[in-house]
């Protein structure tokens, strides 16, 4: 069975982005976003695409985007709906999505695992992620950091599996 992971940096009020960008920056963490989705695709809504300065190396970019003229920046395959962007992930492989706020919100009920990066702090915000359902998602693991100097908050990485109901 395929694994389709949402993974996400989301501060205490569900912040994501602002203006089509992170309100921080956490070196960890995109470590850690780099390691868990290099090799892998990665599906994403087009708000997000353009996000990027560039392609991220080593990863295939799906893009969903209503439009059927969009010209993106630089090589990926585009679809037009999640369902779509879904049926292109091979039975056995892990594909991650990435954003944004809509993109996550379509997917609560497609993916199996919830990699989520829970910043201790509450930030302004154009795009949130979704509440997370507990009666259907059950915490595995939970990894606490101090904020330091390369980090400007404290922050938790949450890993969220798919309850069997």
């Amino acid at each position: 069975m395929s694994e389709i992971i949402i993974i996400a940096a989301a501060a205490e009020n569900n912040a994501l982005g602002i203006n089509n960008d992170l309100p921080w920056h956490l070196p960890d963490d995109f470590k850690r976003f780099k390691t868990l989705t290099t090799d892998h695709k990665i599906i994403m809504g087009r708000k997000t695409l353009e996000s990027f300065p560039k392609a991220l190396p080593n990863r295939e970019h799906i893009a969903i985007t209503r439009s059927k003229d969009y010209k993106p920046k630089f090589p990926c395959t585009l679809v037009h709906s999640l369902e779509e962007a879904i049926s292109l992930v091979k039975v056995d492989a892990k594909s991650y999505i990435i954003g944004g706020g809509e993109i996550y919100h379509q997917a609560m009920p497609y993916a199996t695992k919830i990699e989520l990066t829970r910043v201790h702090a509450e930030v302004k915000a154009d795009t949130f992620f979704p509440e997370i359902d507990l009666e259907y998602w059950e915490l595995i693991q939970e990894e606490y950091h101090p904020k330091d100097d390369k980090h400007q908050f404290d922050f938790t990485y949450l890993t969220y599996q798919r309850k069997n109901t």
